[in-house]
């Protein structure tokens, strides 16, 4: 039953995008009284016939067999379903090809103009119904937790980010750090580290370091936060040893650990192994040993309650113009990604599907 409402709401979404899309070029089209002989949902040719159809003045609307995407059918637009030999006949005045070059474009860009108008207007909307959740540098009393792919160009856990080149670095948004390193080619990123500002120069190649490991950019970095268990689950390694809500884990197998990535990085090199926790508890440290699960699990939930998130909020007439502004920044991105695979400053294999979107 899942399958099928994941399959329908995709069904649904796709019919949405397709329709509007081919609205784009249908609408100009009757504007400057060109023919269209077809609107299609779904493609319809052969073997099998449309689902649904109906006319209407000169147009057939229908529904087709094959869910891939859909067409309008203009008179006098060139393409592989039309008979050459009318090519040789003068153009009629309701065809395409009779049109001014000015009108033909309109028509011709108008399924792509649709598609940019309808990005802007959901990142609008998702502004106005969501607004925009963040959690400021500041709150990051702990630092960041870095993945490994970040270690390795200078970083470590536990630095806290204040500065992208000459920019401050006020919200945690590995978007933007992304953004700055990749795009912008920033090489100078400011920490502080051990209670102190540190600038950290990466290497020229940082970009394509960065996005040839494939780590979404969400798992770059993380709040780093100590392990405090504030949930046991009945029957796992952990309620079976004897650990207790409020627990807090400070070392794995005799190594410091009091952060909860240094425990999910043994974890993950112990999967299914014994292993020693050093557990602070009511001011007494004591040692409780399990076997982890296959999973590299023990079966807890940790506090996360350490830093608060702020959100920015959209009046309608606020989120309007906001939501244009990302797009806008969206479509700049992409175009500067594009300009960095051409400069060979980030691999093309591993990056070319994040660029691609609904055209």
């Amino acid at each position: 039953m899942d399958s099928l409402i994941t399959v329908s709401q995709f069904l649904l979404s796709l019919s949405i995008l397709i329709v509007l899309h081919e609205l784009g070029h249908f609408l100009p089209a009757k504007w400057f009284k060109t023919r269209v002989e077809k609107f299609y949902l779904f493609f319809d040719f052969a073997p099998f016939n449309s689902l649904w159809k109906t006319k209407k003045g000169e147009t057939e609307y229908g529904i087709g067999w094959l869910p891939l995407g859909g067409y309008v059918k203009i008179s006098g637009m060139v393409d592989e379903s039309m008979d050459t030999e009318s090519l040789k006949e003068p153009p009629k005045p309701w065809e395409f090809r009779a049109k001014p070059a000015w009108q033909r474009l309109i028509i011709m860009v108008g399924g792509v103009t649709v598609n940019f108008l309808l990005g802007f207007f959901i990142f609008a909307m998702m502004l106005w119904g969501f607004g925009k959740a963040y959690i400021p540098t500041s709150e990051l009393k702990y630092g960041l937790a870095m993945d490994s792919v970040l270690i390795r160009q200078g970083f470590q856990n536990g630095d806290n980010i204040v500065k992208l080149g000459d920019q401050p670095f006020t919200r945690l948004d590995p978007a933007q750090f992304i953004e700055a390193l990749v795009l912008n080619e920033v090489h100078e990123v400011t920490v502080i580290r051990d209670g102190r500002e540190q600038v950290l120069t990466l290497p020229a190649d940082v970009a394509k370091r960065i996005t040839g490991q494939q780590v979404p950019k969400a798992m770059l970095m993380s709040p780093r936060i100590p392990f405090v268990v504030e949930e046991v689950l009945p029957g796992n390694p952990a309620d079976k040893a004897g650990i207790k809500v409020g627990d807090q884990v400070i070392s794995f197998n005799g190594e410091p650990a009091p952060y909860f990535d240094q425990f999910s990085l043994a974890a993950q090199k112990n999967k299914g192994k014994p292993i020693t926790l050093g557990v602070l508890r009511g001011g007494d440290t004591i040692q409780v040993g399990m076997t982890m699960t296959d999973e590299g699990l023990i079966g807890v939930r940790t506090k996360g309650d350490y830093f608060k998130e702020e959100r920015v909020k959209y009046s309608l007439l606020e989120a309007l113009p906001a939501g244009v502004g990302m797009g806008v920044n969206f479509l700049n991105n992409q175009l500067k990604a594009f300009g960095q695979m051409f400069k060979g400053n980030i691999p093309v294999k591993e990056n070319i599907g994040s660029l691609i979107s609904i055209g």
